[in-house]
């Protein structure tokens, strides 16, 4: 995923847990295959025929919106401007720079700032990236290059230009001060970034490598003022709390990094009348108020205290919305349907840890979480299991594998386990929905571990190999909803039932953060962020070069086979041999066995004040509240005038 990509993303999932705004590159965002449509790309030709320059990008040239678009499909571009929205944050913060790798700050961080390409992927298409600060990009047939031409109209917040210098210095503070395991790819990937003038900027491609994501990569990296940095002294790799003026719709106006965070809109923001801005910030002002727990935020919210929740928590939506407002109509309540594919999520295991390197040891863990159990018994049976990495989606694999994915594991050779090519593709197993300790699966559980020579010693606790106890520490985060702390609580009973001593360490969200960036932890719940296509990025999430300290791969995997996979994805010339090679990732991943996986909301829960609207259909990808929803000022009046707002 690109920069951009993990800003617009931020943007539509404010509630979610942030471990670092910059996200691994790669053209395949959490979109669907099903909506990629083919369009012939407006191009132009050099003199030697072989320049493209369009209004956006798309790696294998296919763009929906046509040049002269006046607006992204999903949007209402007549919605009005006004109101606010806001929504709450569980947990603490002490930063407002997510691009540091240390302290941890909210989505709203990224709000100020724009990249030459949009900055967030359109909702309803796959791959595609529209200009934004740029007005044109250009490249050869051989992406060894790609050209900007930005919009001499674009102004930072502080009424400066955004110019070509203001990109270059960007990209180099990234790489210079940013993440190690972002900027050690990028280094290998973008050699030399060239300032034509004053708004042309031309990025090198380094020779001999994969095309994929460079174009999207340097068109993401966010725009922050040359000026201002050199005149403050401000590193990137450090805590800011005012950092440097944007260039986009919202400023910062109130930070208090114990109450709330307030962006309001900039009147002489440049950009309002741009296509890919139409129906989209139509939020006077957007405010997040910051709550230790979720149980105070959900009474905050019955107080009015916010107004919007992208509800979570299946036990609040089964139960918890039986107050006097909802029965009134003045809270609204909407299941609106989810086209992307879920995240990867799941109790990773730190396969660093001596104890986990075994996959029996993890299989055998795995077999101690009852999902059927506590979706009936927890979680109001609202959810589905994940098995896939690119759940629900073309690319994810089934039974044996077959025809073009068949050839191309076969052509790996020996670094195919051959039980790949035989057996059918792990799924996790069934519980029984009755009984917390399901005594089948433990059976099992009990033989793989004694297979992997843990033994129950005479006390009834395990042991190693080695004799000493086994013992594992499960980290765990205080904001996390209480129904999943439950859930997480069963199975650590499990697995106490196994003769496993676990030490369920549940921290606040600071420590929880540094605990995991330092790895410190067996047992961890996260996710992996999906793919739909190949890219790049897939090094930073799964590639055994950056796995000793990659924040993005928190398994710390290392993989022969899932480095081939993903060395042979880039070289993937068409749609097809890249579907084969993206499914046979799918199964390697899951034959790996990083995490156990967890359970997946097919659905968009949302509970609201009801003085908002958004399109009769919300687009595949995105809830999108932050971003295209409006704000009515006669229903505002209409609660305000009975008392439900004030």
């Amino acid at each position: 995923m690109t920069i951009r990509h993990a800003r617009g993303m931020a943007k539509v999932a404010a509630k979610s847990r942030t471990r670092s705004w910059i996200k691994p590159f790669t053209t395949a965002a959490l979109l669907s295959a099903a909506a990629l449509m083919t369009s012939v790309l407006a191009a132009s030709s050099a003199e030697d025929g072989a320049i493209t320059k369009s209004h956006g990008y798309s790696f294998y040239g296919d763009l929906d919106y046509p040049a002269d678009f006046e607006h992204f499909d999903y949007v209402n571009p007549d919605a009005p401007k006004g109101g606010e929205l806001a929504v709450p944050f569980i947990g603490t913060l002490d930063s407002m720079n997510p691009y540091s790798g240390k302290g941890r700050a909210h989505a709203f961080s990224v709000y100020p700032y724009e990249s030459l390409l949009a900055d967030a992927a359109p909702a309803d298409k796959y791959g595609q990236s529209y200009c934004l600060l740029c007005e044109s990009v250009e490249y050869p047939e051989d992406k060894s290059w790609v050209i900007f031409r930005m919009r001499p109209e674009a102004r930072f917040s502080d009424g400066t230009p955004v110019t070509a210098h203001d990109i270059a210095f960007s990209h180099n503070l990234l790489l210079d001060q940013g993440l190690q395991s972002y900027a050690d790819f990028v280094r290998k990937l973008i050699p030399k970034v060239e300032v034509i003038d004053d708004y042309t900027i031309k990025f090198y491609f380094a020779d001999g490598v994969s095309r994929r994501s460079l174009v999207e990569q340097v068109g993401g990296v966010p725009a922050w003022s040359k000026k201002w940095f050199e005149e403050t002294g401000q590193k990137l790799n450090e805590n800011w709390i005012e950092g440097p003026p944007g260039s986009g719709p919202y400023v910062i106006d109130e930070i208090d990094l114990s109450r709330r965070i307030v962006l309001k809109r900039n009147p002489d923001y440049w950009g309002k009348d741009l296509p890919v801005n139409q129906g989209r910030h139509n939020f006077d002002a957007l405010r997040v108020e910051i709550f230790a727990d979720d149980t105070a935020a959900f009474e905050a919210f019955k107080a009015g205290e916010y107004t919007f929740r992208a509800e979570g928590d299946s036990k609040k939506w089964a139960s918890g919305y039986d107050f006097p407002k909802v029965d009134s109509g003045a809270v609204k309540l909407e299941e609106l349907p989810n086209g992307a594919p879920p995240a990867a999520s799941g109790i990773v295991f730190n396969l660093a840890s001596p104890k986990l390197q075994d996959r029996r040891v993890r299989e055998a863990l795995a077999l101690a979480f009852n999902f059927e159990w506590s979706n009936e018994s927890l979680l109001y049976g609202l959810f589905e299991r994940r098995a896939s990495f690119t759940q629900n989606s073309p690319l994810m694999a089934t039974g044996t594998p077959e025809g073009a994915e068949r050839e191309f594991l076969e052509s790996l050779g020996d670094l195919v386990p051959p039980e790949m090519l035989s057996e059918e593709v792990y799924i996790p197993a069934t519980s029984d929905p009755a009984r917390l300790f399901d005594r089948r699966n433990a059976r099992k559980a009990a033989a793989m571990l004694e297979d992997a020579g843990y033994v129950v010693g005479d006390n009834g606790k395990r042991v190693t190999p080695e004799g000493a106890p086994f013992e594992l520490n499960f980290l765990f985060s205080s904001s996390s909803s209480p129904t999943t702390r439950g859930v997480m609580e069963n199975f650590v009973d499990n697995l106490e039932n196994l003769g496993i001593a676990v030490n369920f360490e549940v921290v606040d969200t600071a420590q929880y953060t540094s605990r995991e960036r330092e790895r410190d932890y067996d047992l961890v719940v996260d996710s992996y962020t999906t793919f739909l296509g190949t890219g790049t990025g897939l090094e930073q999430r799964f590639g055994s070069e950056a796995s000793a300290y990659s924040l993005f791969n928190p398994a710390g995997l290392a993989s022969p086979l899932i480095d081939a996979i993903i060395t042979k994805s880039l070289r993937a010339e068409t749609r097809e041999e890249e579907t084969a090679i993206m499914t046979a990732l799918d199964r390697a991943l899951r034959h790996e066995f990083i995490m156990i996986p967890l359970w997946y909301n097919p659905n968009h829960w949302a509970a609201y004040y009801d003085q908002y609207e958004h399109p009769a259909e919300i687009p595949p990808y995105s809830l999108g509240y932050l971003d295209f929803w409006w704000y009515n000022e006669d229903k505002a009046k209409a609660l305000r005038d009975v008392g439900a707002l004030r």
